[in-house]
């Protein structure tokens, strides 16, 4: 797998335990639990993490 970097946590969750950190990759985009960091990371290509982004913000989700 793509060495992921710049991990930074989610800006919605303040000082809270119960968040996620993103990653990124030369070609993946990598989605982890803060808490549990060596537990295991989602990996999506960019294009499918931008249209789920876009979605996300234009409440398409349900």
């Amino acid at each position: 797998m793509n060495q992921l970097t710049d991990w930074r946590k989610s800006s919605y969750s303040g000082v809270e335990t119960n968040c996620v950190e993103v990653g990124a990759g030369v070609e993946v985009i990598g989605v982890r639990d803060t808490k549990d960091r060596d537990g295991g990371t989602l990996v999506f290509q960019p294009q499918t993490w931008s249209s789920f982004l876009r979605a996300l913000k234009a409440d398409q989700l349900g």
